[in-house]
């Protein structure tokens, strides 16, 4: 079996508007949403072998963080550019180089690219995966090429906003 976790970044800052895009920073909501859903990866006990981010600092600095809290070393995070505003061809190309021995690959990237390609290889109807969402995708398969040619199971769907009351998470 393959698992896919898709994860968008977390809530961006727009007080730099002199800032490119790409070198937009996480906000101080991004900065407490990371690690609280790195927390409830690691309750679930989801445990990525691979970690690939967009480029983007503020998807970067997501990936960071939720890596941190999987004791996944922020040093082994591939960073590819081709996630930045990434496509469902640029998904299936990053993953179709993912080597056969890694069974669980997390990617983190951004709308409206990431929501997309959820829904696609999954038949799921996700409207919208918000900031610091994550999507986990199962595959009856054994190889990262099979899953353009078979449909994913859509394991679970989490994002912040669903553990918190106000601004206190639950």
């Amino acid at each position: 079996m393959k698992i896919l976790y898709l994860v968008r970044h977390a809530k961006s800052s727009w007080d730099h508007p002199e800032l490119g895009d790409a070198q937009r920073p996480l906000n101080k909501r991004g900065k407490i949403d990371a690690p609280m859903m790195g927390k409830l990866l690691a309750s679930k006990g989801e445990n990525p072998e691979l970690i690939i981010s967009s480029h983007a600092k503020r998807a970067f600095s997501t990936a960071k963080r939720i890596a941190g809290e999987l004791e996944y070393p922020a040093k082994n995070i591939i960073v590819n550019e081709d996630l930045y505003m990434a496509d469902s061809d640029d998904f299936y190309k990053i993953i179709d180089k993912v080597p056969d021995n890694i069974n669980r690959l997390m990617l983190f990237s951004h709308n409206y690219g990431i929501t997309y390609f959820a829904n696609h290889i999954s038949c799921a109807d996700i409207d919208n995966i918000p900031t610091c969402g994550i999507v986990r995708v199962d595959f009856e398969t054994k190889k990262w090429k099979e899953i353009k040619n078979t449909k994913g199971k859509l394991n679970f769907f989490e994002y912040p906003k669903k553990y918190k009351t106000g601004t206190e998470a639950i």
